[in-house]
């Protein structure tokens, strides 16, 4: 039985972008969205070995933690060529400094020491695990993904992390060159691209009005 979440939700994220796009989403259903780093929790070990793992963690330590429904995303980049890496480490390879910059010029040698040079070798996709929790226990947990192509340089300066150099498919702009609108609104107003957006599409089903 699916539960709906309703008044206060824990969003268990410290990265402002992430806080920024779900505040966003949550709004036009009447959540009042506070941070996990707002309530000056920490932040749990990710020991999972999945996306959804991860996610179902750091949604159930905010929630026992806070006392209050909990909200959490894991996600990150899927690059084909590399065997899937960075994974479910993409925030990892940024470092302690959060350096997406040189986390992507990163996958950008690793791309180019395996001749990676055509789109066809450079498919790449980003995955969003969504899980909320709640205190007594019950869980809610969907995941979708965005396809795309890595681009290089890196292009528009909008978004976070690995956004300016993936080219989602059949667009001609990167997640970096989108308004927040572009990438992750919802019809009518936007068209509902990054992988969190879907994964939203697929929580509001269940859970919210």
């Amino acid at each position: 039985m699916h539960r709906r979440i309703t008044g206060k939700l824990v969003v268990a994220t410290h990265n402002p972008g992430k806080l920024a796009e779900m505040r966003e989403l949550l709004a036009p259903h009447g959540i009042e969205a506070i941070s996990a780093g707002e309530l000056g929790l920490g932040e749990p070990d990710e020991t999972g070995d999945t996306f959804l793992v991860n996610a179902r963690i750091k949604a159930v330590a905010a929630a026992e933690a806070a006392q209050l429904p909990a909200f959490a995303d894991d996600s990150g980049l899927v690059v084909d060529t590399l065997d899937g890496a960075p994974g479910i480490l993409s925030a990892r390879w940024a470092g302690p400094a959060k350096d997406f910059g040189a986390a992507m010029s990163r996958i950008e040698r690793l791309l180019q020491e395996r001749g990676a040079k055509e789109p066809a070798q450079r498919k790449a996709h980003f995955v969003s695990a969504l899980c909320v929790a709640w205190p007594d226990g019950h869980l809610e947990e969907v995941e979708a993904r965005a396809d795309g192509t890595l681009v290089w340089p890196p292009r528009g300066t909008a978004g976070f992390g690995y956004d300016p150099m993936f080219l989602p498919d059949g667009h001609g702009r990167t997640f970096g060159e989108m308004t927040s609108i572009e990438k992750h609104g919802l019809p009518p107003l936007g068209l509902g691209l990054s992988h969190r957006a879907r994964a939203f599409v697929k929580l509001a089903e269940i859970c919210l009005d």
